[in-house]
């Protein structure tokens, strides 16, 4: 469809608003349907916008609905319906498309719009506009609260966003052509506005408190009113010219002038006195053409200074992404009536409204109650009006709202996330970087405003400036700001504006900084090092029988323990509670530091502390009574000395030490195995002495240097005030550091020349006063380092400065950091030993080859010559981690996978692999290899199968429990000592079975006491969170340390209740382990099996309530029993007794299959009656246990115990 030719459904609605006859418009009756029908039509326009681009052509807004929003403003459903149609067609270009599209057809589309909208700004100029604007906007604000309706709130803000709309169109350069003092199309918008009396309604809505809604839109409107000012030039409006400033200009001219005369000074030189055609040809020496010969010029003299071999060349195209960014905004200067207006303006914001204002502000950025990207206009007016209030009559009470360490770090917090933004969306690169460049120059702002405040003749001032100095200059993100953004400066997104301000800024703060050093003699500063340490973690691992004295020291020894022995035993005021037998800081559980306590009790007693020893024993007793490893409670003081006789000379296990250097090599291939390093970024907050030389050292870098050359390259554009900063930086690296070989470059010597030859250098005094002493600097190290002219094609660092000044090493680099260069005969002994060394087992190659080598070299230094001889593939094949043999052979492989194959079969893979194999490795290498080859898909298949085993059925009776409870405690002292970590943990294991299937018989009778005190209904709880507990080991295949929640009165008293405790302790459940756990836990060790048998073991007190119950009528016997001889009577309360008996074994799972089968087809009818009733109970704590727990009558199938190998330790 042509745009330019009106679609006949818009020419139709159009016609039907009405008509202008004169100044007058007559409105149609359908007016107001029309301009709904219009907004409907804008609401469904396609992409290219062609509805609005039809209303445009056909300037409905100028023709139409500007005379009736002016002459029918009493009609409100039209002015309302306008209102919301200008509001859209006014709503900027880049709001309609996105952004600018890059494609043709659709940016043409884009520009066709953006030309319609400076028409509509150019109609918008106009004083009776913005009188009806004002008029009504004053109506409604005169409305309170609780009068206004919505309709009203909503046209409040369309006035808002009509007028934003219209200050947001930019200016046509090409049209409007107009010079500075002269007034654009947007001085006269801003005059209507002025005269409309719309700016003091703008003033009243910034600083009343029950507008705050509205401070966002105004403050978006401030901004674009002032858009082409810049505050330093607005605060001397009205002031008349100052002395400086007439200099400055003075000065301009005469920079102009003296550039002018030299021009004409060159033309005339350029002039020959012969004819052009007898200007000859000249042959220049030293110069070489595109051959070997010398070079032909064939041009007069005088331009021979102008030649170039790039002249008739075609300049090369720069690729527009690699094309320098352009400045976006240009400033010029109003016309002066509109200055004075935006003067006064400014001075009554400061004074009523700016704090209050940006503190609403500030909430609604922080509420995150604004849109996207608000925070630019923040801090657009934060810049400004703090740089306004600076030049006219500094006040620092009006702007007291952003002057406070909040402000800088919201600033610095948002230009880091600008600057991120901008590095990741490399898109959308150029708008992040002008969103930095306003956080940049409110940064700038905040700091001129503090070094304002040092020199007010206030005292509170400057003490308020003291303490915002103080605070900034201490946080580490302040001083790396500057630095961090030199580094990442990119010309492509980034403008030279931008630059500008960072160098000007960077000169503020390092002035401030340089000033608050001095005058506080030394200033602790806080310093973050993100260092990446090697943390070693060791693995828990025992060594068995490293006491370090021999058996007949130890019975030397104990003749003189055993006597203070007796002495203190008999003490009365020996204290228990002296010493805590555990570390309560520690991370290993309670319950698991039994045997730290032991090793400390046999410490004591080597170390000849009789009573330590003697207490710790007893401390330990109460904290782990279970098992009677300690002792028994009511142990005789002859027990306990011979118990601890038994402890000083028991092998117990101990940590390894990392501090110990042992002989063996076994210990040795054992220590290597259990380090594990791990790489950790660790942020490290400390506080250090400041030195501004060393802070200063910091922009000693390349990155730095290039950026203030860029700026340096435009100084004829640069003001006086710019040149200075970049020249201050560049002298504060050359002098101050002594590092003038960092502008050794052959670009800034180009640049020096040039501006040495330019005819108003004496304007440039401390420029070319720096370009001389760099140049004079230059030539004396010329002088020693003939390299120097090399170096001028390089941007240099620190390291390379030294080398210049200090002298170059054998390989060009310092001798203090760069090893010599390996010689042809090091090279060659380096690959014998090699290939002498690798296929030794049981050693390292690297530490093999070092001491043979004839210069001293590092392991690091070999490694990698190995690896660029060709010798190994990569540095990580001689990282020492897990064993000295690293490196697997071919042989090594066939040997592995031929052992594999022979015991694949077996219950225990692993052990027999381990036991054949040639070359000793750990488990864990064995394991990754064997998944390396394929020849097992995961861990558990090597897993070693454990055949079931059957308990030993036990009776309830006294002996046979005090049997199983008093164990003996040199069986619990001596425990089994094996090669390697892995099979001490299977034999701890199997211990921990046997005990605590012994704990569990004596659960039995702690839990009888516990029912008879009333507690059955917490063991009936205890015991549906054991069985839930297996029943998820089960399904998830994993094992987490389960907590035991009460949550009822009863449960809770329970769980406080110490013989309760004492139940739990000995069923194998944890106690909190430190002060951050509150419940206790069901560990992760305990296998769904033994969790089963512990339930079990609770069921105990409902039996015994059943034996009860049925001991009157065994006693009794039924009526028919009566009649029943005594010898039946006896025996069938045998069968009964039998029945009861065989039924709790069955529910504890210690009988075998064919003794269960046996029994029921003895007992086919006593057996149901008592499944009955146990089911019954069941049901009634917990339905859904029935599914998990087996049934009395069918088989109880155990599961084999499977041992899973890991590197790490077991985690409770």
């Amino acid at each position: 469809m042509d745009l330019y030719m009106m679609n006949c459904e818009l020419l139709a609605t159009c016609s039907a608003l009405g008509y202008l006859e004169g100044d007058t418009y007559h409105k149609e009756p359908d007016c107001l349907e029309s301009v709904k029908d219009l907004i409907r039509y804008l609401r469904h326009e396609d992409e290219t916008r062609d509805v609005r681009q039809q209303l445009g052509a056909a300037q409905i807004l100028q023709s139409d609905l500007l005379p009736i929003l002016t002459q029918h403003r009493q009609d409100k459903p039209l002015f309302d319906a306008v209102i919301r149609l200008m509001v859209n067609l006014t709503q900027p270009a880049l709001l309609c498309f996105g952004n600018v599209p890059k494609e043709p057809s659709m940016r043409h589309h884009f520009l066709q719009v953006l030309t319609y909208l400076q028409a509509y700004k150019e109609a918008f100029a106009s004083e009776k506009t913005f009188g009806v604007l004002s008029e009504t906007l004053y109506e409604l604000l005169q409305l309170g609260w609780e009068e206004r309706q919505e309709e009203d709130n909503l046209l409040i803000e369309r006035i808002l966003l009509l007028v934003r709309n219209i200050l947001h169109v930019p200016a046509d350069l090409d049209q409007e052509k107009s010079i500075d003092d002269d007034a654009s199309v947007h001085d006269q918008l801003l005059w209507a506005v002025h005269l409309s009396g719309l700016d003091d309604l703008l003033l009243f809505l910034a600083s009343s408190p029950n507008e705050q809604q509205w401070s966002l839109h105004v403050l978006e409107i401030i901004s674009l009113m002032f858009r082409d000012q810049t505050p330093e030039q607005l605060a001397r409006v009205g002031q008349g010219r100052l002395a400086q400033e007439r200099n400055a200009d003075v000065a301009e001219l005469e920079l102009l002038r003296q550039r002018e005369m030299a021009e004409k000074k060159a033309r005339a030189l350029q002039r020959g006195n012969r004819h052009s055609q007898f200007g000859g040809s000249y042959i220049v020496q030293g110069l070489k053409s595109i051959g070997e010969r010398d070079l032909i010029f064939h041009k007069g003299l005088h331009n021979l200074q102008n030649y170039s071999s790039d002249l008739g060349k075609q300049p090369r195209r720069v690729p527009k992404r690699r094309q320098a960014a352009q400045e976006l905004c240009t400033q010029r200067r109003s016309a002066l009536n509109v200055r004075l207006f935006l003067r006064d303006f400014c001075s009554e914001f400061l004074e009523n409204c700016y704090n209050r204002l940006m503190g609403a502000v500030k909430d609604h950025l922080l509420r995150e109650k604004a849109q996207q990207h608000d925070e630019t206009y923040y801090m657009w007016a934060l810049a400004f009006f703090m740089a306004f209030n600076r030049a006219a009559s500094f006040r620092p009470a009006l702007v007291s709202e952003t002057l406070s360490v909040r402000s800088f770090h919201f600033i610095e917090k948002n230009l880091t996330n600008y600057y991120e933004m901008m590095l990741t969306d490399r898109k959308e690169a150029r708008s992040w970087a002008c969103r930095m460049h306003l956080a940049l120059k409110a940064y700038q702002e905040l700091l001129a405003t503090v070094n304002e405040m040092d020199l007010s003749p206030d005292e509170a001032v400057r003490e308020s400036s003291r303490i915002i100095k103080n605070n900034i200059f201490y946080m580490m993100e302040y001083r790396e700001l500057f630095l961090t953004l030199f580094r990442k400066f990119d010309e492509r997104c980034q403008p030279r504006s931008f630059l500008r301000d960072l160098v000007e800024t960077t000169h503020l703060f390092l002035k401030m900084l340089e000033r608050f050093c001095r005058s506080r003699g030394n200033l602790m500063v806080q310093n973050k090092r993100k260092k990446r340490k090697k943390k070693k973690v060791l693995d828990q691992t025992v060594v068995s029988g490293n006491v370090p004295y021999s058996a007949e020291e130890l019975e030397a020894l104990w003749p003189g323990l055993a006597e203070q022995l007796q002495c203190c035993a008999q003490d009365p005021e020996l204290s228990v509670d002296s010493m805590v037998p555990f570390d309560a800081a520690s991370e290993v559980p309670v319950e698991e530091q039994r045997v730290e306590a032991m090793v400390r009790i046999q410490d004591c007693l080597l170390a000849g502390q009789a009573p330590q020893a003697l207490t710790l024993l007893r401390s330990a007793r109460e904290v782990w009574p279970e098992g009677d490893v300690f002792g028994f409670p009511d142990i005789s003081p002859e027990e306990e000395i011979e118990l601890l006789k038994q402890i000083l000379s028991a092998p117990l296990p101990r940590q390894q030490q990392g501090t110990e250097e042992g002989g063996i090599e076994e210990e040795e291939e054992e220590e290597e195995e259990e380090e594990k390093e791990e790489e950790l970024q660790v942020v490290q907050v400390s506080e250090k002495e400041f030195n501004f030389l060393d802070y200063l050292k910091r922009f000693a870098c390349s990155h730095v240097v290039r950026a203030y050359v860029l700026l340096l390259q435009s100084y004829r554009q640069n003001s006086a005030h710019t040149n200075h900063c970049v020249v201050k930086m560049l002298h504060r690296l050359a002098h101050d550091l002594k590092m003038e070989a960092l502008l050794f470059q052959l670009s800034v010597f180009f640049l020096f020349n040039r501006l040495l030859s330019d005819p108003a250098a004496g304007a440039y005094k401390e420029l070319v006063t720096f370009a001389k002493y760099i140049l004079a600097k230059f030539f004396a190290l010329a002088m020693v380092n003939e390299k120097a002219f090399v170096e001028l094609l390089f941007w240099k660092n620190t390291a390379v400065v030294r080398e210049m000044t200090e002298g170059y090493t054998l390989d060009g680099g310092s001798s203090s950091c760069r090893a010599a260069a390996w010689s042809l005969e090091e090279e060659a002994q380096l690959r014998e030993l090699y290939l002498t060394h690798k296929d030794v087992e049981g050693q390292d190659v690297v530490e093999a080859i070092l001491p043979h080598l004839n210069a001293a070299r590092t392991r690091k230094q070999v490694i990698h010559r190995l690896v660029r001889l060709g010798l190994a593939n990569s540095v990580k094949d001689f990282q020492r981690k897990g064993t000295n043999i690293v490196l697997w052979t071919e042989d090594q492989e066939l040997e592995l996978q031929r052992l594999f194959e022979e015991f694949q079969d077996s219950d225990d893979i692993l052990g027999h692999i381990m036991k054949n194999v040639t070359a000793k490795r750990s488990r864990a290498r064995i394991v990754d290899k064997l998944l390396a080859l394929g020849l097992v898909a995961e861990r558990r298949e090597l897993y070693k199968k454990r055949k079931k085993k059957l308990a030993p059925s036990s009776t309830p009776g006294a002996e046979g429990s005090l049997q199983d409870f008093g164990q003996d405690p040199e069986e619990e002292e001596n425990l089994p000592e094996e090669e390697s970590e892995e099979e001490d943990e299977i034999e701890e294991f199997l211990e921990a079975e046997q005990a605590h299937g012994n704990s569990v018989l004596s659960a039995e009778y702690l839990g009888q006491g516990l029912h008879q005190e009333g507690f059955s209904a917490p063991l009936l709880w205890l015991q549906n969170c054991l069985i839930r507990a297996a029943d998820d080991r089960e399904e998830d295949g994993c094992s987490q340390p389960v907590p035991l929640v009460p949550l009822t009165e009863e449960t809770e008293e329970a769980m406080e209740n110490e013989q309760f405790q004492q139940l739990l302790r000995k069923l194998g459940i944890r106690p909190p382990a430190s002060v951050q756990e509150t419940f206790w836990r069901i560990p992760a060790k305990l296998s769904p099996t033994q969790l089963r048998r512990v339930a079990a073991s609770l069921s105990w007190s409902k039996e015994q309530e059943e034996e009860e119950k049925l001991q009157p009528e065994l006693e009794l016997g039924s009526p028919a029993e009566q009649g029943l001889s005594e010898e039946d009577q006896r025996e069938n309360r045998a069968e009964a007794l039998k029945a009861l008996s065989l039924a709790r074994e069955k529910k504890a799972g210690l009988v075998s299959l064919e003794e269960k089968a046996a029994d029921e087809k003895e007992q086919p009818k006593v057996v149901p009656k008592k499944r009955q009733l146990l089911d019954s109970d069941e049901e009634e704590g917990d339905e859904g246990r029935s599914k998990s727990t087996p049934e009395l009558g069918a088989p109880v199938i155990q599961k084999k115990k499977r041992y899973q190998i890991e590197d790490e330790d077991e985690e409770d």
